[in-house]
């Protein structure tokens, strides 16, 4: 491995790139590469992080950290308006959607300094910004020069997946990538997708004020989540304006614009035959990936039957020298599981192991109010496995009840032995205490060692404790453990 020569102060040239052989050539800046970048320079790879758009990625930009922004502004025009229920009536609520949006932006450009090249520089990655492609398995060209590396790291991420409809080239369809150059609030829009960024985008521009109408495929909303936590968000995002069209799409686009000249605004026709007039449209319709401009084909890499970079569970793909992490793969595509696969992919190409990563304890959220947060076996999926289900309603629960969040629940997964194997939390901040359950998944933990741990009141966790001592008593009516208390509580009778 070469030894890590002075860091220039600035992003290199392709030239000046061309010239070294490097230990490890990452394409790609969005939260795998990062990461993966990051920790092979920490380990003392000279690496190279090549990027061709922005650093920092589809979470930073277009992802996570603006929806979460849009979420936080949405919430506090409805916490103004639904107050009343806890003795506070506002006056009448304005929203400010260039100043919603400024927030937004602001958001990206406060934490976009930690994913520059500046600060990879000090973290001992070399960066080059351009566009990368295979012309071997030992090498790309970026900027028309030939660049060789000991191992590589596919990191390049993913692209919306777009309509397509009749006319559609006619209407200025927005994806989750181009929404965030909005600059007024739609009067009417119309969201294709009922997944987690169509609902998340559909609540929150319901809650600033436009008359939302969602446009979902399937007969339920969040189809990879539990259904009764499906039921709750659709109640919600209902509560709150959307007018949720299930089991529905759109058929046709009409508009007054063109192919040359698209419209923002227009009607469309969906498959029941009805219309929905909008001023602006949105298609989340999830992600896919892109890879052909990589020219993978050169380096030996194969793709699957999707069209994602095919890995084992090292992310070592066909080509032993290159691996893949992120959503260019078809793994769970999060900004979490990409910076930990990130990191073990850089792990194993630096130091020659094959650490093999975790895919089924992965925690995911979706960010509607109230919040879905979900790891493990899901509740719908457990009778199938012979596995038990705890449930405590949050309208049970103290604190819930103090905030006036009643409409939530906590699902704990158990199997024979007793271990947990899954959690869904609906509710404020479920994501927060999702974590607990993460951990217990991954170690097995019995529910008698949830159920003795003492948990603060009054929180939300306190719906998981109640449901997992609930549990482990229902252990103690009756087997062994049952007799032996009898006979326990027989001799002390005795004794006194």
């Amino acid at each position: 491995m070469s030894t890590p020569s002075r860091r220039p102060a600035r992003a290199l040239t392709a030239r000046e790139a061309g010239g070294r052989m490097w230990d490890l050539v990452v394409i790609g800046a969005g939260s795998a590469g990062l990461v993966g970048s990051r920790t092979a320079a920490a380990l003392g790879a000279r690496v190279l992080l090549v990027e061709a758009h922005r650093f920092g990625g589809e979470c930073l930009h277009t992802g996570c950290v603006p929806s979460k922004a849009l979420i936080a502004s949405a919430a506090a025009a409805h916490a103004a308006r639904s107050s009343a229920g806890l003795g506070v009536t506002a006056g009448e609520i304005r929203v400010d959607f260039p100043a919603v949006m400024q927030h937004v932006h602001s958001a990206i450009h406060d934490i976009e300094p930690v994913d520059s090249p500046e600060t990879l520089n000090r973290d001992g990655v070399h960066t080059l910004v351009g566009r990368a492609r295979f012309d071997g398995p030992r090498s790309v060209v970026v900027g028309g020069e030939r660049i060789a590396f000991r191992d590589a790291l596919i990191a390049a991420g993913s692209t919306p997946v777009r309509t397509s409809v009749e006319g559609e080239a006619s209407i200025d369809v927005l994806t989750n990538e181009t929404f965030w150059d909005l600059e007024e609030l739609p009067a009417r829009l119309l969201v294709q997708g009922g997944g987690a960024i169509g609902c998340e985008i559909a609540q929150a521009m319901a809650r600033l004020g436009s008359a939302v109408t969602l446009v979902h495929r399937g007969d339920r909303l969040l189809p990879k989540e539990d259904a009764a936590a499906s039921a709750v968000v659709l109640e919600a995002l209902r509560a709150d304006g959307v007018d949720v069209r299930l089991g529905t799409t759109v058929r046709s686009f009409d508009s007054a614009g063109s192919d040359d000249d698209p419209s923002p605004s227009g009607t469309a026709t969906l498959s029941d035959g009805t219309q929905v007039a909008f001023d602006r449209a949105l298609a989340a319709l999830g992600r896919r990936v892109e890879a052909g401009d990589l020219e993978l084909s050169a380096a030996g890499v194969r793709l699957d039957r999707r069209g994602a970079v095919d890995v084992d569970a090292s992310l070592r793909t066909s080509n032993p020298r290159i691996r893949a992490a992120g959503d260019v793969t078809p793994l769970p595509r999060f900004t979490h599981t990409a910076g930990m696969y990130g990191s073990v992919a850089a792990t194993n190409a630096v130091l020659g192991l094959s650490r093999r990563i975790d895919a089924d304890v992965v925690p995911r959220i979706t960010f509607t109010s109230p919040e879905v947060a979900a790891v493990g076996i899901t509740p719908d999926d457990a009778p199938g496995r012979g596995m038990r289900v705890v449930v405590h309603s949050h309208a049970h629960l103290d604190r819930a009840i103090a905030d006036g969040h009643t409409d939530g629940f906590t699902s704990i997964v158990v199997d024979r032995r007793g271990r947990v194997t899954g959690a869904v939390i609906v509710g404020p901040r479920a994501g927060e205490s999702l974590a607990e359950y993460t951990v217990a998944v991954k170690t097995g933990m019995n529910v008698r060692t949830l159920a003795t741990t003492m948990h603060a009141y009054p929180s939300y966790s306190d719906a998981g404790w109640n449901a997992v001592v609930k549990e482990a008593q229902r252990g103690l009516r009756g087997g062994a453990v049952a007799f032996g208390i009898r006979v326990l509580s027989r001799i002390h009778r005795r004794r006194g």
